[in-house]
Formats: structure tokens, sequence, C-alpha cells
């Protein structure tokens, strides 16, 4: 063989429809890329819109998702296994809260009738009235 010329490539091969892929092989590629379908659904009669749908779906893996920002679900306790202790716990904390805001209440005084002023109480009517409410 003559070294002076160049070797060639093997050529890479393209995937087609034809070729056919497994569904593994098609829901990897998808997962890895991600997809998005979007769309519209409208009901109308005449010029009237009764009702408008707007669809939007990605569909990626869990490391594309947070690879571009979106991670949702990390933060959400409905998704999360500690969700119903966190339920539990808020209860139980409104319950208490409520408590002592009921005892607080028992605790305070109730409102005083405001003495009268030195003025008013020289008159024998307010000192009558004075006496009655003793």
């Amino acid at each position: 063989m003559n070294s002076s010329m160049p070797m060639k490539k093997p050529a890479s091969t393209i995937n087609t429809s034809t070729q056919g892929s497994t569904l593994a092989d098609v829901l990897e590629r998808v997962l890895d890329k991600g997809i998005v379908i979007a769309g519209d659904i409208s009901v109308s009669v005449a010029t009237t819109e009764l009702l408008n749908i707007r669809i939007r779906l990605l569909i990626s893996s869990v490391d594309k998702a947070r690879e571009i920002g979106i991670n949702w679900w990390e933060n959400n306790p409905h998704f999360s296994a500690q969700s119903k202790e966190l339920v539990e716990t808020n209860r139980r904390l409104l319950e208490r809260v409520e408590s002592l805001e009921a005892e607080l209440r028992a605790l305070r005084p109730a409102p005083s009738k405001e003495l009268p002023s030195a003025e008013t109480a020289q008159s024998p009517e307010t000192l009558e009235s004075l006496l009655k409410d003793l």
C-alpha cells in the first residue's frame, strides 16, 4: 500500500424512517433532546368563543429538564413524601395559635368605664350614678 494516499473514512449512517428504530431508541432520543408539543383548541359558535384550551406539553428527561431550568417538582409538597407530614404539622400549629389567641383574649382585662373628670364629678347626679355603679 502506498502510505501517501489518504485512507477513506467509513461513511456515517443516517437513520431514516425506512431503516426503522426500536421504540427504546426513539424514547432515548426524545428524552435526551426533549420534545415540545403545543396546540390550541377553540370551540366557537358563529363569532362567540365558547371554550379555549391551550395545551403545552414538554417531554424530556429529568436531567434535561434541570438543564433548561425546570425543576418545579423538587419544591412542590404534593410531589414529596413529606407532604402528609407537612400538612399535619401545619394543622397542629394552626390549632396551637388559635389556643394561644384564646388564652390571650381571656387574660386581657374587660374594658373599664372611664371615670368622670373633676368638673363633672362635683354634680350630685354624677355622684349618685357612681354609687349605683359600685
